[in-house]
């Protein structure tokens, strides 16, 4: 099928196989090997993309969603040779650990804080809920994402 999308703010008009899964589609055609494959079940978040800025398991979404939206991996949020936001805070942080689950866990917190710029506590953690982290117990992973927010809205008043 020929689908006609966005990836990572570039158009894209491509034929695939619709059916196959976004991950296998992003990583073995594209080339973009951020996006992990964990579980292939939807259940530890390494796979996590954006899809019209909401976050998605591109191990449970096939290629033929793509059609007519904007998809974000994590090659995306550098912009013109900067780390995005989440990224220089999850570094600084020391959030990154293996690195494994980083990108998924950035694009879940990425979803969050594009919807809602200023969380509490209680929002970052789930909206990072489904996102599974086996290195650094969480907390340095929280405190990045609190970071970024603070310093989001910080720069916003200046």
């Amino acid at each position: 099928m020929r689908i006609e999308y966005w990836l990572n703010g570039e158009h894209r008009v491509d034929e695939v196989d619709g059916s196959r899964r976004l991950l296998d589609y992003l990583r073995e055609d594209l080339g973009l090997t951020g996006t992990k494959e964990g579980c292939g079940e939807g259940e530890c978040g390494a796979c996590t993309v954006l899809l019209d800025n909401k976050a998605v398991h591109a191990c449970l979404t096939m290629v033929g969603q793509l059609q007519g939206r904007s998809l974000t991996t994590i090659e995306g949020l550098e912009k013109n040779g900067e780390l995005d936001r989440l990224q220089q805070t999850f570094i600084r942080n020391g959030a990154i650990q293996c690195g494994f689950c980083s990108p998924g866990m950035i694009l879940s917190a990425k979803a969050l804080l594009m919807e809602n710029p200023n969380p509490s506590d209680e929002e970052i953690r789930m909206a990072i809920a489904g996102n599974i982290c086996r290195c650094s117990g969480y907390r340095e992973i929280r405190a990045a994402i609190r970071e970024a927010a603070d310093s989001a809205r910080e720069e916003a008043e200046e």
